[in-house]
């Protein structure tokens, strides 16, 4: 079924978002920064200061058509450290409806946008998503990356800095082949990071011997240090009462 046909036969929900300066002592952040000369905002910071994302909703059995909780923490988590990302090569993979990957192009970054080829209709809905959203699409890309899969697409990729992925850790048995993938985009620029915002569902599921396995370290990011400990981010009534983590996964250093 496209998506045309599921929008036909199924409910659609346009989700707005809204992502803007965390606010300090009662000032926003750019003006606690300059009162105290810490930063020069009109050359190392991105100068927008909110940014609204539209993102369309198909509410249909396929994973990829709906925004799941982890998104809007991970898409927190590329608004806040914006300035990081600036002419800077982004990957999301298993995009779904993207909305981390968009806020990274809103912000500046050249964007790769994928989703696995065998769910061409997830394909297709990114692009609706991108022409929401008015993206320059000389500066965001639509690819085909199946996990754990090495095909054209995936090797003719040029080298990326951030990876992002939200709630690929979803079934267990995809979680190796995640990481396979991850670890062969790093293994092309070693100081790139993996940037993974993931929902707890069973507290037996882990993917640390695997990072072993994969030698690869990870830290947690506490959600209280870019905004993100709140039932309801962008907006949004998400993540609600789900307990979601963040993660930067890179590769160990010899």
């Amino acid at each position: 079924m496209s998506v045309t046909d599921a929008e036909n036969s199924l409910k659609t929900v346009l989700k707005r978002f809204y992502f803007q300066d965390y606010v300090v002592n009662g000032k926003d952040f750019f003006t606690s920064l300059e009162e105290e000369s810490a930063v020069t905002t009109s050359t190392s910071r991105n100068k927008s200061r909110n940014l609204k994302i539209k993102i369309k909703e198909v509410l249909h059995p396929c994973y990829g058509l709906y925004v799941w909780p982890s998104a809007p923490v991970l898409a927190q988590y590329v608004w806040y450290n914006r300035e990081m990302l600036t002419g800077k090569v982004v990957l999301e993979v298993g995009a779904g409806v993207a909305l981390p990957g968009i806020v990274a192009a809103k912000v500046g970054a050249e964007v790769f946008l994928s989703d696995t080829e065998f769910l061409p209709q997830c394909l297709e809905h990114v692009s609706e998503n991108i022409s929401l959203n008015n993206l320059d699409s000389s500066k965001i890309t639509i690819i085909a990356i199946t996990w754990g899969f090495f095909s054209s697409q995936l090797l003719s990729l040029k080298p990326v800095d951030v990876i992002l992925g939200s709630d690929c850790f979803y079934d267990t048995k995809d979680f190796e082949d995640i990481l396979v993938t991850v670890v062969f985009l790093l293994k092309q620029n070693p100081i790139a990071q993996f940037w993974c915002a993931y929902q707890e569902r069973s507290s037996d599921w882990t993917i640390e011997h695997l990072l072993t396995k994969w030698s690869l370290s990870c830290e947690e990011v506490p959600l209280a240090n870019f905004d993100a400990d709140s039932a309801e981010i962008g907006g949004s009534t998400m993540p609600g009462c789900h307990t979601v983590h963040l993660l930067v996964i890179k590769l160990k250093e010899l």
